[in-house]
């Protein structure tokens, strides 16, 4: 009897020995099933996340390179292109920047008594990224600033002359009032992007502020400045809506705007050149270094130009829908040397508007409006 029960205990264990070695084995392969999976998904996650490569100017498969262009120190290209009297003759020079998703072929349209009358050169440039300027990866707020100085040297503008951005352009002029002050003779912000995280502001004003925009273009916003290595697969997934700037929706735009945008269109025939190079390095870069962290905050400037041997003037409307005019305000009055002019009823685009940008440049350059 015992040695009955004796066998059926060993055969018992010999069943539960063999359960076991099954468990382990099955359990084996589950754990290193979950392991390739949990590695083939992060590789995925990686590769998503991942920019392609800029289709540089001039490079095997790139765009072909059209446009006069110069070589900075770093062995970049900055290209650009120059506008009204010829540079010898000019008695007022300006650089101008333009905005987000444009290039330099989006000129400053002045009627050409006044570039007569004033003799006024304007060169505007490709920023680094758009168009057919080599992209930057390195880009950072001063970088912009000292590409611009770079530009004048090589122009040989001289020793001082005036600035003009619009719109994210015009959120780099905040750059040069930073880095290059002494070579400034004057300089316009018109319509300039705010950086909500910039220090000085409110923190209720800002908050207010940053939830007057479409929820899709706020996330997009967080994802720029709180993870800038996910800006590439936001803008680029299909699963819920991005950008709706980059996506050229027309609910950002006020009734004005979209009036406007007519006349834009119409006369706008080189979008194609302004993302050839890769959405990446032009509208992504913008976003990362536009509303990252900055290394100063244009409320803490200094007035540039003390004895008022010069002037910045900020130009804004009331009803623009992409960028809020209440911070514009409020920047405005932090610095008291700064002459802002708000427009009642105009959106962000107001400056294409008919003899709009013939004011602007005329009270930069000769105090009129």
């Amino acid at each position: 009897m015992a040695g009955k029960i004796s066998a059926a205990s060993a055969r018992a264990h010999t069943r539960k020995s063999k359960q076991n070695t099954s468990f382990k084995l099955l359990s084996g392969i589950f754990t290193k099933t979950l392991l390739v999976l949990f590695v083939g998904a992060l590789a995925w996650a990686y590769q998503a996340i991942q920019p392609p490569p800029p289709k540089t100017c001039g490079s095997p498969d790139g765009p072909l390179i059209t446009a006069s262009r110069i070589k900075l120190r770093d062995g970049r290209h900055l290209a650009y292109k120059e506008h009204g009297v010829p540079l010898e003759a000019a008695k007022y020079k300006i650089v101008k920047v333009h905005g987000f998703d444009s290039c330099r072929l989006d000129a400053v349209p002045l009627s050409p008594e006044l570039v007569e009358r004033l003799g006024i050169y304007v060169v505007s440039f490709d920023r680094p990224g758009y168009g057919e300027s080599d992209p930057n990866p390195k880009r950072t707020v001063k970088s912009m600033a000292l590409d611009i100085e770079e530009l004048a040297d090589q122009l040989r503008l001289g020793s001082k002359f005036y600035v003009i951005g619009i719109s994210m352009g015009g959120q780099v002029i905040w750059s040069c009032l930073k880095y290059i002050p002494h070579r400034l003779a004057g300089a316009t912000l018109v319509a300039p992007v705010v950086n909500y995280w910039w220090s000085g502001f409110p923190t209720n004003l800002s908050n207010q502020a940053y939830q007057q925009m479409l929820p899709q273009d706020q996330w997009v916003l967080r994802v720029s400045h709180y993870a800038p290595w996910l800006t590439y697969w936001w803008n680029s997934q299909k699963w819920f809506p991005s950008s709706s700037v980059i996506a050229h929706s027309i609910d950002i735009f006020s009734s004005e705007d979209r009036k406007l945008l007519m006349k834009i269109s119409s006369t706008r025939n080189h979008a194609a050149q302004v993302r050839q190079q890769g959405e990446y390095e032009s509208l992504h870069r913008d976003l990362i270094v536009g509303f990252g962290a900055w290394e100063f905050s244009p409320l803490e400037l200094d007035n540039p130009f003390p004895n008022n041997e010069g002037s910045v003037h900020v130009w804004h409307g009331d009803e623009d829908r992409l960028v809020p005019v209440t911070l514009q305000r409020y920047i405005a009055e932090q610095l008291p040397w700064i002459r802002y002019h708000e427009l009642p009823g105009a959106g962000h685009l107001f400056m294409v508007a008919d003899g709009m940008w013939d004011n602007i440049v005329k009270t930069l350059l000769v105090g009129e409006k």
